[in-house]
């Protein structure tokens, strides 16, 4: 009884260590990203037009760029990738060969570098479609890159809801897709959140793919054919090219704090939703 306590115990130990080591690990990053760039970061810096220098100037062009590719392309990604974990779901039947290819093409574009979807983003939109260097294909290029992780997210939240909503909604009457659209649905929003705060992240973060596609262009982008730089290729040119490492650093800063932000938001609103789904 002794030796199990203790092996419990030690357990216990371990798995509080692998945990306290995940968060002083992120901790460590936000503060040292935060003492390296809250000098830099200034009213002006945020609201001002990036200069040809780099060494100058602001980085407001890159956050709305930011936004504008990040929305665009959930936009694009959420519905295809929500209705797929819906009909593998909920319609296939468990030996369908189609939805056995579906999900091996989901966990296959999973697992493929960032540079090869930029690849074939260039060659397929950029050059083949004749988009060019321009948000559209940036935005198109990140939503097939988003798209298996929303998938699977919203399959395993639809596969979390009991089967017994689904039978006694069928037994009052109701047809396959009220019920979906009424009772199940609702019940796997927190899950789907979880698969789009993850996919927010990713789009955010994602610099590879979007250099081949959206461009490196400084300008604000007014329509969904102009260039675009995100905020992670202007950190990347400014740290790669030395042209200002402080700058840098505050650009990252404020890209930890968006991210921050955004997911607070979700998992406030997942909250509200599991609350009044109850």
């Amino acid at each position: 009884m002794r030796a199990n306590s203790r092996f419990e115990m030690l357990i216990t130990l371990v798995l509080w260590l692998s945990s306290l080591l995940i968060a002083a690990v992120l901790i460590s990053i936000i503060v040292y990203i935060a003492i390296k760039g809250m000098p830099s970061i200034s009213w002006e810096f945020l609201t001002e037009e990036p200069r040809r220098s780099g060494r100058a100037g602001g980085i407001l062009s890159p956050i709305i760029s930011t936004v504008y590719m990040t929305a665009l392309s959930l936009a694009f990604a959420v519905p295809v990738g929500v209705g797929a974990a819906i009909y593998m779901q909920e319609y296939a039947r468990s030996n369908s060969r189609f939805a056995y290819l579906v999900n091996l093409t989901a966990e296959t574009l999973a697992g493929i570098p960032s540079i090869v979807f930029g690849l074939f983003g260039f060659v397929f939109f950029v050059l083949f479609l004749d988009l060019g260097w321009s948000v559209m294909s940036g935005s198109l290029t990140i939503a097939i890159m988003i798209l298996p992780t929303i998938t699977r997210t919203a399959q395993e939240a639809l596969l979390a809801v009991p089967l017994e909503y689904r039978e006694n909604s069928l037994a009052l009457g109701a047809s396959k897709w009220t019920t979906i659209r009424k009772l199940v649905l609702p019940s796997a929003v927190p899950g789907i959140l979880t698969g789009v705060i993850l996919s927010v992240g990713r789009a955010v973060g994602e610099t590879a793919a979007l250099i081949l596609t959206a461009g490196t262009a400084m300008g604000m982008p007014l329509s969904l054919s102009d260039p675009a730089r995100t905020m992670s290729v202007h950190l990347y040119i400014l740290a790669m090219e030395g042209l200002s490492l402080e700058r840098a650093f505050a650009t990252a800063l404020v890209i930890v704090i968006m991210v921050i932000i955004i997911n607070y938001l979700a998992y406030f609103s997942m909250s509200r939703i599991s609350a009044l789904s109850k």
